[in-house]
């Protein structure tokens, strides 16, 4: 196997992983959070509580943006920064490096 093709191995072989992590990453979530709000809602039942409170939510929340964060950088999801505007910034840089050179011509 020649250097080119191993490296684009390697490269599969680590988006895979990538990809494999989140999705374990959303299992737990998943998990982890249905048995935290089966335990809040009966212990709130018991006490009478209300269940739709923000704590109540906390973790589902935060975490849930933790996992959207993870979920963007797996798959390249970046609305602010992504490939369009990397490719506006690099003409605008190449156009004003041709507009300096022909300054000094």
């Amino acid at each position: 196997m020649n250097i080119d093709n191993q490296n684009k191995l390697e490269r599969a072989k680590k988006r895979v992983d990538a990809i494999k992590g989140f999705y374990i990453h959303l299992a737990v979530y998943i998990l982890i959070n249905s048995f935290i709000l089966v335990n809040i809602y009966i212990r709130t039942m018991a006490e009478g509580e209300s269940f739709w409170k923000f704590s109540t939510f906390f973790t589902i929340i935060f975490w849930g943006i933790g996992l959207f964060f993870h979920w963007a950088h797996v798959f390249n999801f970046n609305p602010l920064f992504g490939k369009k505007w990397e490719e506006r910034q690099i003409q605008k840089y190449i156009e004003k490096d041709k507009r300096e050179a022909d300054k000094f011509k």
